[in-house]
């Protein structure tokens, strides 16, 4: 069973910042994507940002570029979302994801969730 744990979400103001950690703690996958989706309400969820393991590729939606990095830290078996300048639209469910590649493509595991509300 995988178990990923995604954290670090909260209440802020708008402009403010937050940032959400995902525990990998055992990777089914040699390589593997991990992405961050948000879902907001009533809305389906998409992708906002990735990170390829192992290897220097990232990606992120046009929504969220410039204001919010994805990083990892292969050591702790963790990857963070800074989010910076936040914005009321960016109120939503995140959720951490690893996406497998290669021969693992089409499988992927989840994160529970973790809320971020952007409100004054």
């Amino acid at each position: 069973q995988v178990q990923l744990v995604d954290s670090g979400g909260g209440l802020v103001q708008p402009g403010g910042s937050l940032i959400l950690s995902c525990a990998v703690p055992r990777s089914p996958f040699s390589f593997y994507t991990l992405n961050w989706y948000l879902q907001a309400s009533g809305k389906e969820r998409e992708v906002v940002a990735g990170i390829e393991v192992p290897g220097p590729w990232k990606s992120y939606v046009d929504s969220v570029r410039g204001r919010f990095v994805i990083t990892r830290d292969n050591d702790q078996k963790k990857a963070y979302l800074q989010m910076n300048s936040l914005k009321v639209e960016d109120t939503a469910v995140y959720y951490c994801n690893i996406a497998g590649r290669d021969i693992d493509w089409g499988k992927d595991y989840w994160g529970q969730g973790t809320q971020v509300t952007v409100s004054s």
